[in-house]
């Protein structure tokens, strides 16, 4: 028995001794497996059928809340007083996304372009699409402002148009309206005979252009070749840069699509997308750690230099002409209307620009942009993306709707597009990236504890063992006649002498 039970101790040793092998093995593979099967998982195939779901049809919901600044004192604001909102909303609208003319290409890259749908949400938003408020008037005050160089006698015929057409500078419209559109006289009378003057006809909207419309031809990277490279940007409707902006590094298109970034994201690592609607790239910066439902995440948010001036920002020079730091003068995309994008309550902007109105109250909960996204893959979890749009406008002499209404970049409404992964894409989400890891990184570390325990035990019983068999030996050694050896000795002299 003392000799099988030597032998299952080696045995046991034998498999302690493998068991520790393999989980030192696993150390320095297992990582490399992960990887690998992140790289497979994040890849722009039809055949990774969970990432290329997420890719082409967002399968979360997502959602447009819209606030709008409704003005109190319209009158006042015309003799040159502050003007005084109050936030109205939000109206949340639910935006439906689906990709469509995907087409792969031989050198690593796909095309496709993205159409958007919005519905309202009642049951979501505070108040109904047919709420009334009161903001400037674009087509007036916008257009005093671009017309204003032209000689005094053309300015009084351009008002005497505005008041033909019963435009004033203040639009008290259903917020459905302005979002969507409403019949105007002036609109289809610019489009007839000053085609092109505007970007649609007939009707006038600020989320016209929005609705049931795509968002260009992207043409991007699939991860291929260069997994560094999937979801970045190849081309946008077949231009490798844009024309908008005065330098070359900011017309360039940098960064994804701003949907999905690359793996494998560090703290040092940032985000950087190209936007349409913005007319530029833009990149966010990490902020710091967390967890969404024991997901890990890097929160990403806007840094102060996005929209900072040329002053105080060199590189933001090719964005210029500028105003105070927080503004981005879109107005070379946007048909050379005076409209400029900040944060919401221009957060994160020049103070002066709030105490030109009354009514606003900046915080980084409430207005801050931030995508929060799992490193190891890429894929947002949590993104809330708010803007502001405003309109610049002064007293124009010659155009009598301007009044004496004073220098002031008006907040006219922000937009928070927001979406988080929930539900069962979360748990096949949390299964395929989180949990099979974690296994594979706990796995490793279990099968050294057992080899070693199992080692150790195992020689420890051989020793044991061992000891018995020599103590055993030795006491034979000693007194034979204790272990019966002595008696058969005597009984063999014995019979010797009988037989003698």
């Amino acid at each position: 028995m003392a000799v099988n039970k030597s032998k299952v101790c080696v045995g046991f040793i034998v498999l302690g001794v493998l068991s520790t092998f393999f989980g030192i093995i696993l150390v320095f593979v297992g990582p490399v497996i992960i990887n690998d099967q992140v790289v497979k998982n994040t890849m722009i195939d039809p055949k990774n059928e969970l990432s290329y779901t997420m890719w082409k049809d967002l399968p979360v919901p997502f959602f447009m809340s819209v606030y709008f600044f409704n003005i109190l004192n319209p009158k006042e604001v015309l003799k040159g007083e502050k003007p005084m909102v109050e936030e109205r909303g939000p109206y949340v609208y639910r935006k439906y996304c689906q990709k469509e003319n995907i087409t792969f290409h031989p050198n690593g890259t796909v095309s496709y372009r993205e159409y958007r749908r919005y519905s309202f949400e009642p049951s979501m938003s505070v108040g109904n699409e047919s709420d009334v408020v009161t903001i400037p008037n674009m087509l007036v005050l916008g257009a005093a402002v671009m017309l204003e160089d032209l000689p005094s006698g053309v300015l009084f015929l351009i008002s005497s148009t505005f008041k033909f057409f019963k435009e004033g500078p203040f639009l008290t419209k259903t917020v459905g309206e302005l979002m969507w559109g409403y019949d105007s006289d002036l609109v289809e009378f610019l489009s007839t005979y000053l085609p092109g003057m505007l970007p649609s006809s007939g009707k006038f909207g600020l989320f016209l252009d929005f609705n049931n419309s795509n968002t260009g031809l992207f043409t991007i990277h699939t991860g291929k070749d260069d997994i560094k490279k999937v979801h970045k940007v190849d081309s946008w409707n077949g231009l490798k840069e844009v024309s908008y902006w005065r330098t070359p590094q900011c017309n360039m298109i940098n960064g994804t699509a701003g949907q999905m970034w690359p793996p494998f994201l560090t703290k040092e690592s940032t985000l950087p997308f190209y936007s349409p609607d913005a007319c530029r790239s833009l990149e966010l910066v990490y902020q710091r750690s967390g967890k969404m439902k024991g997901i890990p995440l890097y929160r990403f948010v806007a840094p102060k230099t996005m929209f900072a001036n040329g002053t105080d920002y060199t590189p933001n020079e090719g964005f210029c002409p500028c105003r105070q730091s927080g503004l981005l003068n879109v107005s070379s995309c946007r048909n050379n209307a005076p409209v400029f994008i900040s944060q919401p309550h221009f957060f994160n902007a020049d103070p002066v620009l709030q105490d030109y109105v009354l009514g606003l109250h900046p915080t980084e909960k409430d207005h801050g942009l931030f995508i929060d996204i799992h490193p190891l893959t890429g894929v947002p979890l949590n993104v809330s993306v708010r803007l502001q749009l405003n309109l610049y406008m002064k007293r124009v002499p010659g155009i009598t709707e301007t009044g004496k209404i004073s220098e002031v970049v008006m907040p006219m409404l922000w937009f928070e597009e927001s979406g988080y992964i929930d539900g069962p894409v979360l748990t096949t989400f949390h299964n395929n990236l989180v949990v099979l890891p974690a296994v594979m990184q706990y796995m490793q570390y279990i099968f050294i504890a057992l080899g070693l325990v199992t080692i150790i035990v195992a020689s420890l019983v051989l020793y044991k063992a061992k000891r018995s068999r020599k103590s055993v030996f030795s006491t034979v050694m000693e007194n034979p006649g204790a272990t019966g050896y002595g008696n058969v000795k005597d009984s063999q002299e014995k019979t010797l002498g009988v037989s003698e």
